[in-house]
Formats: C-alpha cells, structure tokens, sequence
C-alpha cells in the first residue's frame, strides 16, 4: 500500500484550503502511516457523530477499521483527510461500486461516498470543501456519479448534498435518505463554489484587519528596532483591543515594554491572541510561527526580510514558512511586508511600520512594494484623502490582492480601491474578481514591472506567455481603471471617492483664466471627453461669481461634469493677489451641494491654500463611539491624535502645499479633519452612483472636491470616471454570446478527435490547410480556397478552376502576409497575365519550391484585418482583433477580449482599436461590412468555447468589403484540452 514518500502517492491531491470562518485547513490523501492520527481524531468524535456516521453505535475503531480506512488504492478507494497541525479533522472516502452496489473496478462509473467531522470543527465549511475534492479526485478517477446514504435526523449532511449544486436524484429508502450526485460541474455547482470562495476568503482576510487582541513578536527591550517601531504605531494608533509585547530574552515574572504586557512567548500570554506580528530575524520566524500557531493565533503579519528577494534558498524558506502558517490554520501577509492599517473607529489597527496612521476615510488601499506603499499614503494625505484599510503585502507568499478584492468588496466602509501591482499570480481569478467588485465601487490598479520582462524579486508566480498590453486590455474588460503611474493613482481616487458618477462624456469648463480653460479644453479633446466652449468669468472675478456659475453650469441639463479652473487674481496695485482659497472653497461647495449630483473637479495655480479647503470644506466625522479602554495598556485622558508628516516624494509634490502636509500644524490635526461651520450630505460616490444616502448621521466624508495643479491631470481622472461609469452601465446589461443555426458542434468535435488521435501529441499539432478549412466550416467559417501552383502551368490550370482574376502568392514563412516585399500579384486577369506575374516572382524572390507559390480567386477590396484567438493556462481564452499589415503590427493596435465574447464585445473589438476609423468610412471612404465582421468574431469565440482543444485560431488576412468577407487564410493549432484551474475544487495557490 501507499504511503506519501511512494510513487504511487497522489501529491497534486494536497491543497491547502479556505474554511468558511477564513481559517485554512489542509486536505491531502490518506495513507498508511496515518493510523493513529485517524484513531486520536475518532475518539475526538461525538457519540452522536458516529452514530449518524455508522448508522449505530460504534464507540471505538477495530484494527480491521483502520487498516481499511488507511489502505487505498487511490483508483477504487479513496480517502482524503482535512488537517490542522498535523492532525485529523475531518475524513471522506469513496469506495466504486457496481449496479448492485457491490464494491467494483472500472469501467463502473459510480461510487459510495461518506463523511465524519469532528464536532469541534462542524459548522466551518469542512464537509463542503472535502466533497468538492473527492468529486475532483472521482472524475479523474473515471467515476460520473456519487451515491450516499444518510440518516433522516443528519440534516447537516443532507444539506451538505443538497447545496453543492450538482445535479442529484433523492428518495427514501429502508429507514435512510439516498442520494445520487452527478459528479459534472454544472453552472450551478461552479456559482456554489464561487460563492462560498468569495465569502471565506473575505473573511481571511477580515480575520487579520479586525483583530480583538495583537501580539508584537520581536520587540526589543530597548527603544529602537523594528519591533520596537510597530508596537509604537500599535498605540499610539489608539488600537481598541488588547496589546502584548514578546520577547523571547525575557524571564519569568510580570514585564512591560512601553506599558503594555510583555512576555517570552505567546504561549506565556494565557489570553487568546487574534493577530501576530513577526519583527524577528528570518531564521527565528520558524519557531515564533509554532509558537503562534499552536496558542491558536489567527493571522501573521510577517516584516522580516531574508525571503523570496534573497534568491533560491530564500525562496525555499518563504514555501516553508506559508506551509508551516497554513498547517495551523492561519493566513500571512507578507513575508518582507510594511504592515497593515485599518482606521475603522471600532479598530484603530496600524500594525505596520508608518510612523502615522492616515485619517478615517474611503479608499482602501493595497501595495506590493512598501516604498511604493509609504509614497502613496503620503501623497492621499497631502491631497486631504482618508483611507478605510491599507495594505502592503511584501512578497504576497499567501494573502495577495485577489483576496483583498473579496475584502472590499462586501467592506461597507470602502468606497474605492486602489492596488499597486507588480505580478499578478492568477490573472484569470484576478480579473473575475475585479468584474465583481467594479460592478458595486471602482478598481483602479497600477501596474509596476511591466516591461522589464522578469517578475519582481520575491514574487514566485506562475509564468504566462500573455503580453502585459493583452492582460491590461482584459482587465479593462472587467472594469478595472487602469492607470500609468501612481501619481494618477492618487489622482483618479480622489475623484472617484469624493465625487459621484458622470452621466456622460459632456464637460463644462469654467473659471477666471481664458488659457487655462482652453488647455483644459484641449486636455478633454485628447481624452475623448465633450468639452463645452469654456466660460471665461475673466481675472476680476470674486468667490460669489464662481458659485453662481458653478450652480449654473450643473443645472444645466447639457453638462454632465464640471472643470473649475482658478488662478491668482492682479489687484489694483498690479500685485498677484493669491486670495482666500477657504472662502473659494466655501463658495464652491455652497454650489455644489445645492445642485445636481455632478462630479465637480478643480484646477489651481497658486491659490494658496485652496486645495487644502476644498478637501477640508465638507469632511465630516461620523460621531465616535466612546472606544472601550485598552485592557493591555494605560490610557490617556486625552490622546494627541496622530500628525502625518512623511514627505511626499516628488511624484505628489504641488506648488505651494509648504514644507509639511497641507494644512497640519506641528504638532495637530490636519485641517482636513476638522468639522465645516455646516455639514454637508455625501453625495453618491463612484462606489454608490446616483443613490441617496439616507442614513441621519452623517457619513466620515462628503463632497470632497478633488483640486489638481494641472489641467490635464484633473482631466485625465474626469476621462477615467466617464469611461468607468460607461462600463458600469453597460454592464448592468450584459450582452448575448452568439447563437447560430448552422454550426455543428458534434460534427466539429468528431473531426477533432479523429486528428488527435487516441494519444495525442501534448505539443499539439498544426492542422492542414484542408482540416483547417473542414473545422472552421463546422462553425460557418468559409475559408477561399488556395491551390499551389509549384510551376506556370500549374497556376494556370489552377486559375481556370477558381476562375479569374486571381492572385498569385508565396508561402514561404519569410514572405508570409508580408506584401510589402513585392510576393503579391492581385487582379490577374488572364493566363498571359499570370504566366508573366510568375515568372517576374520566381526571377525577383528565388525558385518555386523556395517560394511555394499559391493561386487564390480575388475577393470585392476591401480593409484587410487579423482575427486570433489563444488560451493561456493563466489568463484564459482570448480572442484578438486588429488591422492586417505593418503599421498596426508596430503600433501594437489591436483589442483584446476574453472569451466567451458577446455580441457587445464584439462591437467593442472593432471600436477599440486607434485605426477602428478606417472600417467607418475614413476620409470619405465607403464603411464595411461591420456587422459581417462582428459575426465572425463571435463564431471563431464560440469554436474556441465549445472546444477546449483547439488552443490557436488565426485568420489573415480578412478581407472586409462593403458587403460580406472573404477569409483567405487560415491556421489552426489543436492540443489536449489544457487544464481549467477556475473549475476544480478551491484551493490555495502554493508557487
């Protein structure tokens, strides 16, 4: 029999696992060396447990019953086991029986299958989750139906059947409910099991953001170090629950570390401890990682260094230490992480090594990089920004921004989500996850290392082939804004969280500057906006001019939007004069508040203090709840708030803002945090568009008025909130895949099998001209027929058959689609025309069978484009769309969108391009057959749908002519159906 060091053994079985209150747990085969393990968990199990398990009394398992239940075959019988630490707390196993139920060997194609939980563990998800890896484990094995028999009274496990979403058959028989599950993922299984990832893995990570208690693991005696550094942040975050301190140098007896408990270990503690955080050196990490894990520690947060960016054997140490984290149950930020923030009044948690926590706001934030990490709070602090959660993960060995995303998402306090990434480790989940959050608030990401062509050090990824422009397009599919740097970042998320929703592309543009409305005009132009002629209320113009125009400007039904441009005004004595940038910034909320939900940005140049009361006019602060003093620690009678003073790198530097961030005095509270002379209601922001806020108290922030130093900065974050609010619309309405009568999808998988034969190459393999054309038929794809021509009379005998005019063409690689060095001969329209075409190519390019010359009937001109479609394990299908020829080759213009694509994506595809203008009527020019062109798309999508096994599709060139297309050439790359990682069961990446 098996033990896990044979052969044999199933390793790609393991997986760690979500459970449904976001502990992990691991699930892995049974083997013969788990003996006692399953007999220590048995006895751990309620009478009642197994006797529902066993249909009697069954105290005690016979040497008879371990032997079984330890010994499988792995084909037949299986057994899987979910652990923790090490040990059993849960099981499964199938045996295959036959039609009679009798145990069996293959072909039989059902099995029995059963469950036993242990009671402490009930209630978690564990059942679930095992039943989703067993169903996995009997489809590989050849097994289609599962077969179980439960007692009446077990309701939790009926429900466990019942709710997986698979197709299933029920009856009652002699005293016990029997079930019968077809094992094939239907849409309703896959939406289960989506459902409960989203749920778990939310609450994963909402486990380590809303902790009771934190434990400082490596804070040093004296003042000074990292550790020292966090457990200082910790409180004077105002951190509402319990606090410890763990240094492992101390002795026995009762100690303090800046007047909180501190202890040796956490096991010294006594007290239950939600959330750790490591601050020691790597080679210690080990051994504080036990400590934690076997004191039931929830979460790490782990700052030490030394892991993954240190190269191979550190890399080896990262695998260890996320292995050793989940044994026992815990999730980990990091390693080489800055930490994490969570300014929720009932938490205030800054376990991360900023030296201030940032004001209660909107924006949650996630980082891969702590410099990038610490210039972005620095730079939405000068900015009058707050945010709701931070986080940055370092190497992201565990908890990565796909499960943040999750976080967010069902996160009330969270408005907006801003991500800097530098890999992304499943963009396939990634961008499903993304579609699900933009729908309810925005997702704007900023991507580092997209052109060095290396993941960045510590990051251990999967390697997709995807360029980062197709991943980039996909993501924009899925309604992620994407911006170039992190300045634009900052930019786009001060609109977006203060602002509410354009109806429309239409801008009004306003202010006492003519040049600087008109750079503001032409700044909306670039953008693809609708900018209205710019009202120019000249340089004489006070406060209340500015609030009258703005009111009118949003009143007006023609205006979706609105630029305020302001710049310092010229005094009588011919002095710039800067003014009150307060009483401008009253006046400008006064207007805004009164008028229409529209978003409302500024430009300013030199109005000194300005931008700091336009984002101080109306935040508003929630009445705090008096927060429960900190059992660990002494409290103050009056806590100083925090005063972030991190400098902003230059990125966020803006003229005038002073040496400090705007408006905090040394030593106070930002401006920004003080309460308005009148509060304001919180318009709907881009996370709730257009809905009315009806809670009484009002909400943290409300109608923050985003302020830029330049016009094409605050008009590049209006264009990204247009563009986004368009997708929100669109895809409340989701488009049709394409349905067509004449496409035979079982005669297109017959052909498919008979050329792949009964062992396929796992290389794949290139198909025929003659396939290609046979199985694109079977979709409705005509391909114009090409015959080779290897001499002059064989062209011409090729051309009477297809009939003239023809046109003659290499094959060769080298010379293939390039017909900007002279291999193309078009409109030939008689045999001496030919004759004489043939032999100026042979003369020009070389001998025939270097060329290997091809006779093709000419087709109605057109525009020439390029249809693809790829599968990339990582990312997915993808089909492809651009113009044939060098140009768009260079530019790089062609769109890109994940099948299976609908009929909105495919008039995207053909919009989205720079040279879309070209299938339109370009310069006179007759438009062509779009809709023609629309239809193919979506009939090369539904191919590359319906059959997994075709992994490449192209087609150049097309020729799109004002009625119709002619495909003249086709490739077809068939290879065995590539694995679909979104479709098993959930699982925890392990790179």
């Amino acid at each position: 029999m098996t033990t896990a060091s044979d052969p044999a053994y199933p390793a790609h079985w393991e997986a760690d696992v979500v459970l449904r209150d976001g502990g992990t747990a691991r699930i892995r085969p049974i083997t013969t060396e788990d003996a006692e393990r399953l007999v220590s968990f048995y006895e751990l199990v309620s009478d009642e447990s197994k006797y529902y398990r066993f249909f009697a009394p069954y105290p005690r398992l016979s040497a008879k019953d371990v032997h079984r239940f330890t010994h499988h075959d792995y084909v037949d019988r299986v057994g899987l086991a979910a652990t923790v630490g090490g040990e059993f707390i849960a099981t499964v196993r199938y045996d295959r029986i036959n039609a009679q139920g009798r145990p069996a060997s293959a072909p039989a194609d059902e099995a029995e299958v059963a469950f036993l939980v242990q009671d402490a563990h009930q209630g978690r998800g564990v059942a679930s989750t095992l039943l989703e890896h067993i169903a996995a484990v009997a489809r590989e094995r050849g097994i289609r139906r599962f077969a179980a028999e439960v007692l009446p009274a077990n309701n939790k496990m009926i429900k466990v059947f019942t709710d997986a979403g698979y197709q299933q058959k029920r009856s009652f028989e002699d005293g016990s409910v029997h079930l019968t599950l077809d094992l094939e993922p239907t849409a309703e299984s896959l939406a289960v099991q989506r459902a409960r990832e989203y749920r778990a893995e939310a609450r994963s990570v909402r486990r380590l953001l809303t902790p009771g208690s934190v434990a400082v693991i490596g804070t040093g005696r004296a003042p000074g170090g990292v550790g020292r550094a966090v457990l200082r942040n910790v409180l004077d975050a105002g951190f509402t629950g319990r606090t410890y301190a763990v240094n492992n140098a101390l002795g026995p007896g009762p100690h303090e570390i800046e007047g909180v408990p501190a202890y040796a270990s956490v096991g010294a503690i006594g007290e239950p401890v939600d959330l750790a955080i490591l601050a020691v050196p790597a080679e210690r990490v080990p051994e504080a990682v036990a400590d934690c894990g076997e004191h039931g520690v929830q979460g790490l947060v782990v700052l030490s260094a030394e892991y993954a960016e240190s190269g191979e054997s550190g890399r080896e140490r990262q695998r260890a230490l996320v292995r050793q984290a989940r044994s026992y149950g815990m999730r980990l930020i990091g390693p080489n992480a800055f930490g994490i923030i969570n300014t929720a009044p009932g938490v205030r948690l800054n376990a991360s090594l900023a030296p201030e926590a940032p004001p209660a706001g909107r924006i949650g934030l996630f980082t891969q990089s702590g410099a990038i990490g610490i210039a972005l709070l620095s730079g939405l602090y000068r900015r009058g920004a707050g945010l709701s959660t931070f986080i940055s993960s370092g190497n992201r060995a565990d908890l990565s921004g796909n499960d943040f995303l999750q976080y967010w998402h069902e996160d009330p306090d969270t408005d907006v989500v801003l991500l800097y990434l530098e890999s992304i480790g499943n963009p396939r989940k990634f961008t499903r996850l993304a579609r699900r959050t933009a729908a309810a608030k925005p997702v704007v990401v900023v991507k580092g290392a997209r052109h060095s062509g290396t993941t960045p050090p510590g990051h251990a990824v999967p390697v997709t082939r995807v360029p980062d422009a197709t991943v980039s397009a996909l993501l924009r599919q899925a309604g992620v804004i994407l911006v170039g740097t992190v300045t634009e970042l900052v930019d786009a998320g001060l609109l977006l969280a203060g602002q509410p929703l354009p109806a429309g592309p239409r801008v009004a543009i306003l202010g006492n500057s003519e040049s600087l409305g008109l750079l503001t005009y032409d700044a909306c132009l670039t953008e693809g906006l609708r900018p209205l002629r710019p009202l120019d209320l000249t340089t004489g113009a006070t406060p209340a001019d500015f609030r009258a125009a703005l009111a009118a400007a949003l009143a007006d039904d023609a205006c979706d939007a609105v630029v305020v441009t302001a710049i310092p005004w010229v005094g009588e004595s011919g002095a710039l004069e800067s003014g009150d940038g307060q009483v401008l910034a009253d006046a400008l909320r006064e207007a805004a508040a009164t008028a229409p939900a529209k978003p409302v940005a500024v430009v300013h140049v030199e109005i000194g203090g300005l931008a700091e009361a336009l984002a101080a006019a109306a935040r508003t602060v929630r009445p705090a709840t008096p927060a429960a003093p900190n059992p660990a620690r002494p409290t103050s009678p009056d806590p100083a708030p925090p005063t972030p003073s991190n400098p902003a790198p230059p990125a966020f530097e803006e003229r005038g803002s002073g040496g400090r961030a705007p408006g905090t005095p040394t030593g106070g509270q930002p401006k920004g945090d003080a309460l308005p002379t009148r509060e304001a209601t919180r318009p709907p922001t881009g996370g709730q568009p257009n809905s009315e806020n009806t809670d009484p108290t009002p909400p943290r922030e409300a109608a923050r008025i985003p302020a830029y130093p330049a016009a094409e900065r605050a008009v590049r974050a209006l264009a990204e909130a247009v563009r986004y609010a368009r997708w929100r619309r669109d895809a409340a309405e989701p488009g049709r895949a394409g349905e067509y009568d004449d496409i035979d999808e079982p005669g297109a998988a017959a052909l498919i099998d008979r050329i792949l034969g009964p062992a396929p190459d796992a290389r794949g393999t290139t198909l025929s001209a003659e396939d290609a054309g046979e199985l694109l038929g079977r979709y409705g794809i005509a391909v114009r027929p090409t015959l080779p021509a290897p001499d002059p009379d064989r062209a011409v005998e090729a051309a009477r058959r297809l009939g003239f005019p023809v046109a003659l063409k290499p094959t060769a690689p080298h010379l293939r689609h390039r017909p900007d060095l002279g291999g193309v001969r078009l409109d030939l329209a008689d045999e001496r025309q030919l004759a004489r075409a043939y032999a100026e190519l042979t003369a020009a390019l070389g001998k025939p069978e270097e060329l290997g010359p091809v006779v093709q009937a000419m087709v109605p001109r057109g525009v020439d484009t390029v249809v693809r479609a790829s599968i990339d394990s990582a990312v997915g299908a993808v089909l492809s769309f651009g113009l044939a020829g060098a140009a768009s080759e260079l530019l790089g213009d062609t769109a890109h969108r994940l099948i299976p694509a609908t009929d909105r994506d495919a008039r995207e595809l053909l919009r989205s391009i720079r040279t879309a203008p070209l299938l339109f009527g370009w310069r006179g020019s007759a438009p062509v057959d779009t809709a023609a062109l629309e239809e193919l798309l979506l009939r090369v999508s539904r191919l590359v749908d319906d059959h997994p096994e075709v992994v490449a599709v192209g087609l150049e060139p097309v020729i799109v002519a004002q009625h119709g297309l002619s495909v003249l050439g086709a490739t077809v790359r068939l290879a065995p159906a590539p694995p679909r990682t979104d479709l098993g069961p959930r699982r925890l990446p392990s790179y």
